[in-house]
């Protein structure tokens, strides 16, 4: 068995070497990569986007609003204790019936309870009450928001992805029309123009490649933002096919919308808590009512004499500003002021809706027409193209003939991957408009 020479050696070493760090370094790759599906992407987003987060802690606060305003109405305890010495030399004029200095120590614990304000605490309680809700119809609404907002992003690098697609076959068309000018200008049967148009196709389309490319990883950086993930390397995993269906139908999507909408349910329950302000605004110069009682001890350190032992009180206490300047009329005015406001608003809101569900309705109906116009036209533009080719080989076609062939090619097909996108985006779009949109349930392994 002959030895192999000593430089056929090392080669063999340095590429068993390079094999083996890439095997090293290829997994390494794959472990940073994440790739997503809609659902995931969805899910992804309902954890981590940070107006989601906002909306939560949003509520958090909402949450320490409703007890701040339900303590008004719980007893207030508080413990007291304090030590003292006071001196009052005009107590000399009555000799040692009183003493000059009196030294006092004492410690108890006091109770305020509000009995009686004309229905203001309970009024209170309940427009914080109500406002628990608000938070929760500002979450459902930045969450509906991000699932369409993701679902779009999620689409727009599907799109991309395909249009990349098509670049580079419209590229490698192009170097295959190419190699054919100059085997038929080496044949005899094609000219220098022949060639030299061909290579400036092939020129022309190499930005196409590189623009798309650039896209891709725009578009991912778009998406990973709305997802709230940070320096994390994405990928997406999907297709724009969808059968199309039924057409919606405006009446049944604007019922759901005046039903399901969160911004109309918070319009309804800040003019709600408007009602219940108003009510407040009303007790600002009525009675009110305390229970105040303490119990506690208490130490008398004469000069002379000394005592202690318990001391207590309690009584009921009265107050009422019968006369405060008109500030509680101005007051009401301003509550009433607000909650007509609302009102309008509100009104203003489902106007917005009727004709956001009719937009959304129409676009859906839009997007699938021209889907189903233009699903057969890339097949045709397709056949068209073979046979154009066919015919230049033959020398019955132009190649102005296979020039709008394969434009015909590029600009169906690009047509077709728009239209399918922007199927799916409507549909989404239709789902937030009716506010039926959902977070998918994503099984953990």
């Amino acid at each position: 068995m002959n030895s192999l020479p000593l430089k056929n050696y090392l080669q063999l070493i340095l590429v068993l070497s390079l094999g083996l760090l890439f095997s090293i370094a290829a997994p390494a790759e794959e472990k940073g990569l994440t790739v997503l599906t809609l659902d995931q992407a969805l899910q992804t987003a309902i954890e981590k986007n940070k107006d989601i987060q906002k909306a939560k802690e949003y509520r958090n606060m909402v949450e320490g609003r409703y007890v701040e305003e339900r303590a008004a109405a719980l007893p207030q305890l508080q413990i007291q204790a304090g030590i003292s010495r006071a001196r009052d030399e005009s107590q000399t004029a009555y000799g040692k019936l009183f003493p000059v200095e009196r030294d006092t120590r004492n410690a108890g614990i006091g109770l305020n309870q509000l009995v009686y304000s004309f229905g203001a605490v309970e009024a209170a309680i309940r427009a914080a009450k109500i406002g628990l809700a608000t938070a929760d119809d500002q979450l459902r609404l930045y969450q509906q928001a991000a699932l369409k907002d993701v679902s779009a992003a999620f689409y727009d690098v599907l799109l991309v992805k395909e249009l990349n697609r098509i670049a580079i076959q419209n590229l490698a068309q192009k170097k295959r029309f190419l190699e054919e000018s100059q085997k038929k200008y080496a044949s005899g049967v094609a000219t220098d123009y022949d060639v030299l148009a061909a290579r400036v196709d092939v020129e022309n389309a190499g930005p196409a490649v590189i623009r798309t490319e650039n896209q891709i990883i725009t578009s991912l950086d778009r998406l990973l933002f709305l997802l709230g993930l940070e320096r994390r390397k994405i990928d997406v995993q999907g297709s724009l096919e969808k059968a199309i269906g039924g057409y919606p139908k405006f009446d049944e999507a604007l019922r759901s919308a005046l039903e399901n909408r969160p911004e109309l349910s918070n319009l309804r329950h800040r003019v709600g808590i408007a009602e219940e302000l108003v009510r407040i605004a009303k007790t600002g110069n009525l009675p009110k009512i305390n229970l105040q009682a303490g119990y506690g001890w208490q130490e008398l350190d004469f000069s002379t004499n000394r005592a202690d032992g318990p001391t207590w009180i309690a009584g009921l206490y009265l107050t009422f500003p019968f006369f405060d300047g008109l500030r509680t009329q101005g007051k009401v005015t301003q509550a009433k002021s607000e909650m007509a406001t609302l009102k309008i608003e509100e009104a203003k809101l489902v106007d917005g809706i009727v004709l956001q569900t009719r937009e959304a309705v129409n676009g859906v109906i839009e997007a699938a027409e021209i889907v189903k116009a233009l699903s057969g036209t890339v097949e045709q533009a397709e056949r068209l193209l073979l046979m154009a080719e066919k015919g230049f080989e033959y020398g019955v076609k132009t190649r102005l003939d296979v020039d709008n062939a394969q434009l015909n090619v590029i600009q169906s097909t690009v047509n077709l991957s728009r239209s399918k996108r922007d199927y799916l985006v409507a549909l989404m779009n239709l789902e937030w408009v009716m506010g039926t949109i959902q977070p998918p349930t994503v099984s953990k392994k």
